[in-house]
């Protein structure tokens, strides 16, 4: 674990948190990685926000996304591959005060980090997660992942994915206790922050699926997208993602879509002809498991260290 170092008996400033206050190492993608954009959202969110530094938190496992806690200027976890979500899950059961944001990829939470992936959108902790779904392992140099396209060539399958790939909207709005599922595109910076705004805002778990290019491997998977008017179909709702007559009046092919509704949030995630991008789901009283870890913070260490005496005595002969 690595982070800020702080000492603690200087009193905090009082000024504005500017976006130097978060920029940290300068940023190792290739040029034209849409992880670039998402940087830079954290970045504005931050400052918009005004999240004290010492009390941000950037968790991430393995992946090219997953280098993410390098370049903010806040505390950050590099760790294990799949591992980012039980590692911010314990970090939130211990400090509750903390604003966490967890980057991984397609590969890194959906395949190796599935088991991860299903419990902590079931536990509700409070966290944004951000999904980097370039269809690829990248940073390992081009092999199928999850959510590779069927028929989409790679190292590991150079005649093409046999499979049809797996659909992370789908899957997370499938678990129960789900509270927040989100999608958006690196390429639209607007629609992106704003959708990193509701998330963050939202108090619980927060799942953001970000459609991301990989200039490399997967440059023109999204060239549909991007090029024509209706491959992105903008969801939007007065509780949705804010977004403004002008912003709407770009998209042609739009839907207004309650994200209370969770069957018509699961029709939309089927998509194919387009990528829906928006507030799939939103559940405001899902339980939340941070809520019950943290019991117990505020005890005494004479206490704490009563109690556990007490337990191992019990097992004295």
């Amino acid at each position: 674990m690595y982070g800020l170092k702080t000492d603690w008996l200087e009193p905090l400033q009082a000024s504005a948190f500017t976006l130097d206050d978060y920029e940290g190492g300068v940023a190792r993608w290739c040029p034209g990685c849409g992880d670039h954009a998402v940087l830079t959202s954290i970045q504005r969110l931050c400052r918009d926000e005004q999240l004290p530094p010492h009390k941000t938190m950037m968790v991430s496992g393995i992946g090219c996304s997953s280098r993410f806690p390098h370049y903010m200027k806040t505390y950050g976890f590099h760790g294990l591959h799949g591992r980012a979500l039980p590692l911010a899950e314990g970090i939130r059961s211990r400090r509750p005060d903390l604003h966490i944001f967890v980057s991984t990829g397609d590969g890194d939470c959906c395949s190796i980090g599935a088991g991860h992936w299903i419990h902590a959108i079931r536990y509700n902790m409070n966290m944004t997660v951000m999904l980097f779904d370039n269809n690829v392992y990248g940073l390992t140099k081009n092999q199928s992942s999850p959510t590779s396209c069927q028929g989409q060539t790679s190292n590991t399958h150079p005649r093409g994915a046999w499979l049809k790939p797996l659909n992370p909207i789908q899957t997370t709005l499938g678990v129960i206790n789900a509270s927040f599922v989100a999608q958006t595109v690196d390429w639209n910076p607007v629609h992106l922050l704003a959708t990193l705004k509701a998330a963050h805002r939202h108090q619980g778990l927060s799942f953001v699926r970000i459609m991301q290019r990989c200039p490399h491997f997967t440059d023109g998977i999204f060239d549909f997208a991007r090029n024509e008017a209706n491959g992105i179909k903008l969801m939007h709702h007065a509780d949705g993602i804010p977004v403004d007559d002008a912003f709407k009046a770009r998209f042609p092919n739009h839907v207004e879509h309650d994200p209370t509704n969770l069957n018509e949030a699961r029709e939309l995630a089927d998509t194919e002809d387009a990528i829906p991008i928006g507030l799939f789901y939103r559940n405001n009283n899902a339980d939340r498991y941070d809520e019950f870890s943290v019991e117990g913070l505020a005890t005494p260490r004479a206490e704490k260290l009563k109690a556990v005496r007490g337990v191992l005595d019990g097992y004295r002969i």
